[in-house]
């Protein structure tokens, strides 16, 4: 969340920043519930000092023969019982507050473009040309189903937006998985790591997901008693969270790998992408995150962005890089790069990763805090995620843009060690 100090010391640059998100930050709110915040810890302090001064006079009347009991009766009367409730008053502004701060997203940085959409991102880098095909291009549900894409059967097990995958293609879907784990551990130092599928409440609030988008998400109520759990929407979540409540003593950048399956409700988007992959309810992705020094984020958001767009570049696969506007950019977001892959199926590029500097905001959320050395002292740590890549997504690209008019598809070459050698999958 913002830091609460910022916001009080620069309110209009908060407003006109929010106001580029789209989002219209209620100043009067947040004045109200700071100063009753801190109206209700000044009364519970003075209290607390009033209860020290007349201690001393409770002393005083025992040293004068004065039995404690009545000496504590006749000075500090209902004092007790007042401080209590002052420190509850003042426990409960500040929770007011907090949740307050909770709901408002993070501000962008002075380089986002302004806009509404997605229509009004802006295009930063073009590599490859378009995929063009002497033939009609099919699209990845009409070339995918004769090597073990089905749809019908993830519908009859789960419902729609589910798929099934076999043979040929489930293993070019773990070709694929596998490709990406090893250039990112092997070549870009990440280490591989796993996470749970299941987090709580307080990793959702920690990475921004909860409280505004809990409709997003699929919930196990009372898993374990009266603990709820969530399936996880990405694994941004429990790895960016394994930093929470800490003060990291260790060397930056921390640079974590992970593959996992995500899961999202999709609400909202329903008469959206309905076909094939593109928007399941249930898809696989490997996950890039670092934690890094203040001052290292943004070169280490460009660094990021480029791990995952070497992906497509061994894969030849055509993509564009745009930087997001503020109307399209995420909640927690400070800055958003997206990176979007030629479908020949569809004609058109669509998104395949989704690159974030989120500076201290989910930090400070999570009260993730790194040592510096030089001074001793906790900093918050600024955190880096992004695709790298979307697994279905990635095997969507690869079917459509090298798919042959007799219907059978190429392997890309750096594919082939991960599929025993095939050179195509055919019929």
């Amino acid at each position: 969340m913002l830091d609460i100090k910022f916001i009080r010391d620069n309110v209009d640059l908060v407003k006109s920043g929010l106001g580029k998100k789209g989002f219209q930050f209620d100043h009067e709110q947040f004045q109200h519930l700071d100063e009753a915040r801190k109206t209700a810890l000044t009364h519970a302090q003075s209290l607390q000092a009033e209860k020290k001064k007349a201690s001393k006079q409770v002393g005083a009347l025992i040293g004068q023969g004065m039995s404690p009991e009545d000496a504590k009766a006749q000075v500090l009367g209902s004092i007790d019982a007042d401080i209590s409730e002052a420190e509850l008053a003042a426990k409960e502004a500040e929770h007011a507050l907090t949740q307050l701060l909770m709901t408002i997203p993070n501000m962008p940085q002075g380089a986002v473009p302004f806009g509404a959409d997605e229509s009004d991102n802006l295009e930063v880098l073009s590599w490859g040309e378009p995929t063009v095909f002497d033939f009609t291009a099919k699209d990845h549900v009409d070339l995918g189903e004769p090597f073990g894409l089905n749809f019908d059967l993830g519908a009859r097990v789960a419902g729609s937006r589910f798929a099934v995958m076999s043979g040929p293609i489930a293993r070019l879907h773990r070709a694929l998985t596998q490709f990406m784990l090893d250039i990112h551990a092997d070549e870009h130092g990440y280490e591989e790591t796993y996470v749970p599928y299941l987090v709580n409440k307080d990793a959702l609030e920690g990475t921004g997901q909860l409280p505004k988008f809990e409709e997003d998400l699929f919930k196990i109520t009372g898993a374990q008693g009266d603990k709820d759990f969530y399936l996880i929407p990405t694994a941004e979540v429990p790895v960016t969270n394994l930093m929470r409540d800490t003060v990291f003593d260790g060397a930056l950048p921390v640079k974590k790998v992970a593959h996992t399956p995500c899961f999202r409700s999709e609400a909202g988007s329903y008469g959206r992408d309905t076909r094939g992959m593109i928007r399941q309810h249930q898809f696989d992705k490997v996950e890039l995150v670092q934690f890094v020094h203040a001052s290292q984020s943004d070169a280490a958001l460009e660094e990021l962005t480029g791990h995952a767009e070497t992906i497509l570049q061994r894969l030849h696969l055509p993509y564009r890089k745009v930087m997001l506007c503020g109307g399209d950019l995420g909640f927690s977001a400070a800055k958003t790069y997206d990176l979007e892959v030629w479908l020949p199926g569809q004609q058109k590029y669509r998104e395949i990763s989704s690159c974030s500097n989120f500076e201290d905001y989910q930090a400070r959320r999570m009260g993730a805090r790194w040592r510096n050395p030089a001074s001793g002292k906790p900093e918050l740590l600024h955190t880096i995620n992004g695709s790298g890549l979307a697994v279905g997504r990635t095997l969507v690209a690869v079917l459509e843009n090298y798919q042959q008019v007799d219907g059978s598809i190429r392997i890309p070459d750096a594919l082939q060690p991960y599929m025993g050698g095939l050179e195509w999958i055919r019929a």
